[in-house]
């Protein structure tokens, strides 16, 4: 493997990666020009040692696309895989699921699934069948659960996820809330008790400073599964993250060298205590993300080999 450096060095291993390799300003400004889409995947991961897959969030992938992702990768990456929206209390369209459990379920007027235990646990299966690809091929990381900011502990209680993580339980799940208010005053510690107790993993973020509901605070630096900690990069821009209408839009943020500065110390203070670190890159406008991602790996001390084909940056 070329992108090597994701070693046990004062502490936990740091993976290093950012939230999906296909996102448009990849391929017009990060990928070399007029490259193949099925040779992306294989240049990404020249550089990262680690992806989180966000197409899984609207679909399941069927298990030809999964074994491409396996084939073009090296024996030892990583695939973090973001669970299907219906598992996270998004309102959810009928035909984000299989054809197969599409025709078995009703729909309402807007064309939405009403998230049932038995669709849940449909769906959990079909799910688990294609990554069962990446777990033999010793490819699979961490399960992700990205909660809606719906999710409120004012309408939902932490039990409702009992049957997923009870589902997960062969799998290192972790989770990330959308709500702030799971996370603030006496609720933090009963909050991180539940998935202490779990063993399911605390997503701790950097995200913009404010107060706003769907914003979790970003000096969050908690533990809750020895195995692993997890920390999503959301950007700093505020007004972007609560006012932008698409997901490059939210996300649009460049980190200073400074930041990246902080982001190094932070992840290795969390590697003093587990055993890896995923650190994904979510500021996902442009080739923010994959710039900001290699500038950390630099930071840790991670040797990122150049391919061959890649030529100098001239301007």
């Amino acid at each position: 493997m070329t992108a090597t450096g994701a070693a046990k060095k004062n502490g936990g291993r740091i993976l290093v990666g950012t939230a999906s390799w296909t996102d448009p300003g990849f391929v017009e400004r990060w990928y070399p020009k007029k490259m193949a889409a099925h040779e992306r995947l294989a240049w990404y991961a020249q550089h990262f040692d680690m992806v989180e897959v966000n197409s899984t969030f609207y679909s399941v992938p069927d298990a030809r696309t999964v074994d491409r992702w396996c084939a073009t990768t090296p024996n030892d990456f990583i695939f973090d895989v973001k669970l299907h929206q219906l598992f996270s209390f998004h309102s959810t369209p009928r035909k984000l699921l299989p054809q197969e459990l599409q025709r078995l379920v009703p729909a309402d007027a807007k064309g939405k699934v009403s998230a049932s235990p038995t669709l849940r646990q449909a769906l959990l299966q079909f799910f688990l069948r294609a990554m069962s690809i990446l777990q033999s091929a010793g490819k699979l990381g961490v399960f992700l659960l990205q909660l809606s900011p719906a999710f409120s502990p004012r309408k939902h209680e932490l039990s409702e996820l009992e049957p997923l993580i009870e589902g997960l339980a062969d799998y290192p799940l972790a989770l990330e809330f959308r709500n702030r208010n799971w996370v603030v005053g006496d609720q933090l510690s009963s909050t991180i008790d539940f998935l202490r107790k779990r063993k399911v993993g605390f997503v701790n973020v950097d995200a913009p400073a404010s107060d706003h509901f769907s914003v979790v605070p970003s000096e969050l630096n908690e533990i809750t599964n020895p195995n692993f900690s997890y920390l999503r990069l959301h950007g700093r821009d505020a007004k972007a993250y609560l006012t932008g209408k698409t997901v490059a839009s939210r996300f649009n943020y460049d980190y200073s060298d400074n930041e990246i500065a902080d982001v190094c110390d932070r992840s290795r203070k969390l590697a003093r205590e587990t055993k890896d670190v995923h650190v994904v890159f979510n500021n996902n406008n442009l080739d923010y993300a994959p710039r900001a991602a290699a500038r950390l790996r630099r930071a840790l001390g991670q040797s990122v080999a150049l391919p061959s084909s890649q030529t100098p940056e001239l301007f």
